[in-house]
């Protein structure tokens, strides 16, 4: 467990008309992590049940660490569909195994073990699994990366949910979607994204905010450095995960040393990869 990063809140089955994959956007960062050799973890919840034994066998597959309980609510879905370009639309399942995942004494010592922790909004929306993100968060090393991938999906977020975790945060992960949504829920829309984006980092002390904008680039800003990178033209088989492996491969770039403008190559290209493939966890050469 020594060096974890852990990708701590849902894990659940994209259910596409052709089929279903597994996703959920804090399992794929541990994924992504471990595709560059670094001791990623999934931590979550699935249920007793045959989706439930699914997943593990899934993971096992692809050689994640994960620490996952078995509750008695039924493992996690989401009907996905996509839009003519590949963008994807969702319908999140309440009342899953993700939304209750316990504190327990294992969970509490990958916490002391961990490097690094992504967490997002959307595993929040219940008090079980909101309290453990908070538990897991206050016994993380104090020199630890806490990444808040914010995820703003259909209604299952509040502005004290969010300020909360931008209070708790070093990193923010957030798209042109999102901060559009923060800057009318905080009174900024007036300002550019640019200074929408400083005065995050100002208010809640983040050391850094990385910006995704689809197919008109991205950015990796702090108040001493930003960082702009085209997206590349690929050939686009859907965009689920691809977020998330921006996240992992920039996160995992940055612990192995690398600079705030190589670790954004690094993303921008991972991305753009699985861009090209179907589900949110391909593997790929790095």
């Amino acid at each position: 467990m020594k060096n974890a990063i852990v990708g701590l809140g849902e894990i659940l089955w994209d259910v596409f008309p052709q089929g279903k994959v597994l996703g959920g956007a804090p399992a794929n960062f541990a994924y992504h992590v471990s595709q560059f050799g670094l001791n990623g973890y999934a931590v979550s919840a699935i249920g007793k049940d045959e989706l439930g034994a699914e997943i593990k066998q899934v993971l096992k597959e692809k050689k994640l660490k994960t620490l996952i309980s078995e509750v008695d609510f039924p493992t996690g879905t989401v009907q996905v569909t996509l839009s003519g370009d590949g963008v994807p639309q969702y319908e999140i399942c309440e009342g899953v195994a993700w939304d209750n995942i316990p504190f327990t004494d294992a969970l509490k010592h990958l916490a002391q073990q961990t490097k690094a922790v992504c967490f997002g909004s959307l595993a929040q929306r219940n008090v079980v699994s909101h309290s453990t993100i908070k538990s897991f968060l206050d016994e993380v090393p104090k020199d630890s990366m806490k990444i808040f991938d914010i995820n703003l999906r259909q209604h299952f977020y509040s502005r004290e949910l969010i300020e909360e975790s931008l209070n708790q945060c070093t990193m923010l992960k957030i798209n042109e979607e999102e901060i559009a949504i923060l800057t009318e829920m905080f009174g900024l829309s007036a300002r550019t994204e640019s200074i929408v984006v400083k005065h995050l980092i100002q208010h809640f002390q983040i050391e850094t905010v990385v910006l995704t904008k689809g197919t008109d680039g991205s950015y990796v800003i702090t108040l001493d450095e930003t960082s702009y990178l085209h997206t590349p033209k690929v050939k686009v088989v859907d965009t689920v995960g691809a977020g998330d492996a921006f996240t992992g491969a920039f996160v995992a770039s940055l612990l192995l040393g690398k600079n705030i403008r190589e670790a954004h190559q690094k993303a921008v290209d991972i991305s753009a990869f699985v861009c090209t493939q179907r589900g949110a966890m391909p593997e790929y050469v790095r």
